[in-house]
């Protein structure tokens, strides 16, 4: 056997082996009912929910910058843009307090129109957002890196602006390149705590109220009810993620077949 398939695979089953044992007794020996109860089903739902969107957010305001970058590169806007993973994400609850607040002149033009981010779904889903956004950008640029340049070109030799060409020409043919960084920004808005957990510590409004995110909710069963409860909620969480993946996998698989019958 290769040594470097068999290192690969011995380093990757250590790495998986904490969450194999949770699930095994999450859904096992220490399975308990109120880790699957309705209060864990609608917090999932809120988290897969406000994940969902806020992706759909990245989708809509970052596709345009990853193909900026893939074909421009800028140091600056590049190092500014990776700031929200290089922080404590606690930080960015702490931020989108701030902005929201009295003592500042943003916080009180927001509040003078009714807009509140403090455990509201507009908090949650602007702190997923703001988190996700690096993930996003980086696996989105290495597809339009990769991405044959000849139509843009051809587009561009006829007078086309880049903006034109990007908007026409690449963004039809953009659609794997772009699901596949929705569905990891996705898994990555889903596994978020530090921010969520000062800005959205339970949502009050419909139809999610006093409905925790998942990560803060496997937190409060922790602390209140100890293992047996957050085992459970935990391994749900788990499924709920692997499901996620294989729906990336499966993305990138059909993404590779077509480019082979290219």
């Amino acid at each position: 056997m290769n040594k470097l398939h068999l290192i690969s695979v011995i380093v990757i089953l250590i790495l998986a082996f904490p969450v194999m044992v949770l699930v095994y007794y999450g859904f096992g020996p220490k399975l308990d009912p109120l880790g699957y109860g309705p209060s864990v089903i609608s917090s999932v739902m809120l988290t897969v929910v406000s994940s969902a969107i806020a992706s759909l957010v990245l989708v809509i305001l970052l596709t345009p910058v990853a193909y900026y970058l893939a074909r421009h590169k800028s140091p600056v806007l590049e190092t500014v843009a990776d700031i929200p993973a290089s922080i404590p994400h606690p930080i960015i609850g702490i931020c989108l307090l701030l902005i929201n607040s009295n003592i500042t002149p943003i916080g009180v033009f927001l509040h003078s129109v009714g807009i509140d981010f403090f455990n509201t779904m507009l908090g949650l889903v602007s702190a997923l957002t703001i988190i996700s956004a690096p993930i996003y950008l980086k696996s989105l640029q290495p597809f339009y890196i990769s991405m044959e340049r000849g139509p843009e070109i051809y587009a561009m030799s006829f007078g086309a602006s880049e903006f034109s060409a990007f908007f026409n020409v690449v963004l039809p043919n953009s659609f794997r390149g772009i699901l596949g960084a929705y569905l990891i920004s996705m898994s990555r808005s889903m596994s978020e705590f530090g921010s969520v957990s000062i800005i959205a510590y339970a949502i009050l409004q419909y139809p999610f109220y006093g409905v925790s995110p998942a990560p803060v909710l496997i937190y409060q069963y922790y602390s209140f009810y100890g293992l047996g409860p957050a085992l459970t909620s935990s391994a749900l969480m788990v499924v709920v993620g692997i499901l996620l993946m294989i729906a990336l996998r499966i993305v990138e698989k059909q993404g590779k077949d077509d480019r082979i019958l290219y």
